[in-house]
């Protein structure tokens, strides 16, 4: 089975030792590059999209002391392009400007700023290849993934475009008969949008969508190692005519820009996708102007297979779940627990799928598997598996770096896991699959609750019955039955305890840049 038969190739949706041999993956790469990365990078400079400046009040802008950082590209090393390090100045003039614009661009007519985001939804959709592969060649993923990333992200700013229009107020029945009382729902103001480096262009739009929509302006920060897809979209927003200042772009040092985004009053809200750790700072670092926050932090999600599952729909599902951009997303399947009556046989199922999935640069055909975004996140990767197997866990597939070097790593599975090791406290983020066993519906729920996060988890039963129950039982922000893959722009995505703060997506995503106002009419029967 193949990872893209596992991802059903939707691209506006995104899951003892001696039973299994030791077996390292083979190093399936496809030699044949079907597009050379320099090229692509020629071809992107030459359509206008591959930008290196920040973006503020409508200009193009490098650094003001004139530094630089570099783009890498993680599976060859070479650097694609130096953008512009911005720091504290550079974003406090993108604040002004967001300020500045935010009086005129809260004033249009929801038709007037839904017909905005509606050409910018275009304009992506236009360039949905030249996109693709720039999100391939910065950050990895392979270029089928890229695309439906383009897709996926696009459908934030088409859905929004819509709800833009359905902001309604309510009118209270007063208790006293000479008044009138009715709620307004108003924008936010300016908003500071903290960005990660593992889907450079969606986590753009899920959050941008619903602030502009809503009438607020945004002060984007990229992660700096991904903010050439973030300029790119910066600049079809410019072309689909949305006004000078309402998107603003700045990159580089993110201590700088992440204080003074903190630091100001005109930026009433921060949104953030990123670790637990750096979200709980921010949320400490808004107390002092007392901005609204929203939190979509880190997950340890947990992947169930009771023995009433169907193996093949339950590897199908966890297979995506797990391996989607190599592992390095806040909703894979941390923790894989299976039932001990279908242990044995889901494992060897499994393995077999892990192995077939081809490694390679993100440009190569048939690959499903790219590198990890660094050296940093390999070594991580490495320190989880050393840890897991001194205390017991067995490497039954792939555990090493691949063959091809650099920060590829061979999809791995682990078995004979327990919820003390350290894999099964944190976020691995790489293509690490542990195996936990469990006898009852009781344990399952005991296990994948032992954990602060509660972002994203995993259930796979044919019966409907346990399905509700342990749905209600789980303390996570989003359950998918019998299905890894999960994330949609029509539902809401976020998590509950260390995980997070708020919703995005769906109608439930616009209440985040909105502010209620009660306004009282007295006085109403006089003459």
């Amino acid at each position: 089975m193949t990872l893209a038969a596992a991802l059903g190739v939707s691209l506006r949706s995104f899951n003892s030792a001696s039973s299994f041999p030791f077996i390292h993956c083979s190093a399936l790469f496809t030699r044949q590059i079907t597009m050379d990365a320099k090229s692509v990078a020629s071809q992107l400079k030459s359509s206008g999209l591959l930008r290196t400046q920040g973006l503020i009040g409508g200009k193009w802008t490098d650094a003001y002391d004139g530094k630089t950082i570099e783009v890498r590209n993680p599976a060859t090393g070479e650097v694609i392009a130096d953008v512009s390090c911005m720091g504290q100045k550079e974003t406090n003039d993108a604040i002004s400007s967001a300020y500045n614009a935010y009086n005129s661009w809260s004033k249009l007519t929801a038709t007037e700023r839904s017909k905005s985001l509606r050409k910018w939804y275009d304009l992506l959709v236009a360039h949905k290849e030249e996109l693709g592969q720039l999100i391939t060649l910065e950050q990895g993923k392979p270029l089928k993934e890229a695309l439906g990333e383009i897709s996926y992200g696009a459908g934030f700013l088409e859905f929004f475009s819509e709800e833009a229009k359905r902001i309604y107020g309510d009118i209270i029945p007063p208790a006293l008969a000479d008044r009138r009382l009715f709620v307004l729902k108003q924008p936010v103001g300016v908003v500071g949008a903290i960005t990660p480096w593992n889907f450079p262009l969606a986590m753009i739009t899920r959050k941008v969508g619903p602030a502009l929509a809503c009438g607020c302006t945004v002060v984007i920060k990229p992660s700096e190692l991904t903010p050439l897809t973030a300029l790119a979209a910066a600049e079809l927003s410019l072309q689909a005519g949305i006004p000078p200042g309402v998107v603003n772009v700045v990159m580089g040092n993110a201590p700088d820009i992440g204080n003074a985004l903190l630091a100001s009053p005109q930026v009433r809200k921060i949104t953030f996708t990123g670790s637990t750790a750096v979200g709980k700072k921010l949320m400490a670092g808004a107390a002092g102007t007392v901005k609204k926050v929203s939190l979509e932090l880190g997950g340890n999600a947990p992947c169930i297979v009771f023995d009433d599952a169907d193996v093949d729909v339950a590897v199908k599902g966890a297979l995506a779940a797990k391996f989607r951009n190599t592992g390095q997303t806040c909703v894979c399947a941390n923790r894989i627990l299976v039932q001990e009556g279908i242990y044995e046989k889901f494992a060897n199922a499994f393995s077999k799928a892990v192995q077939n999935l081809q490694v390679g640069d993100g440009f190569s055909d048939g690959v499903a598997q790219g590198p990890l975004i660094n050296e940093a996140a390999v070594q991580k990767v490495e320190s989880f598996i050393q840890d897991a197997t001194s205390k017991g866990a067995k490497v039954i597939l792939g555990g090493r770096r691949h063959s091809l070097g650099m920060t590829f790593y061979e999809p791995t599975v682990i078995s004979d896991v327990n919820n003390d090791m350290l894999i099964s406290r944190e976020e691995v983020f790489g293509p690490v699959a542990p195996l936990l066993r469990f006898k009852t519906e009781e344990d399952a729920i005991r296990i994948a609750n032992d954990t602060t996060a509660g972002l994203a988890a995993y259930i796979f039963t044919n019966n409907i019955q346990r399905s509700w129950r342990v749905s209600e039982a789980l303390e996570y922000g989003l359950v998918g039955v019998n299905e890894g893959l999960i994330s949609t722009e029509v539902a809401p995505f976020g998590g509950v305890k260390q995980s997070g703060l708020g919703r995005e997506g769906s109608k439930y995503g616009m209440d985040e840049y909105l502010e209620i106002k009660y306004v009282c009419l007295g006085n109403m029967n006089s003459s």
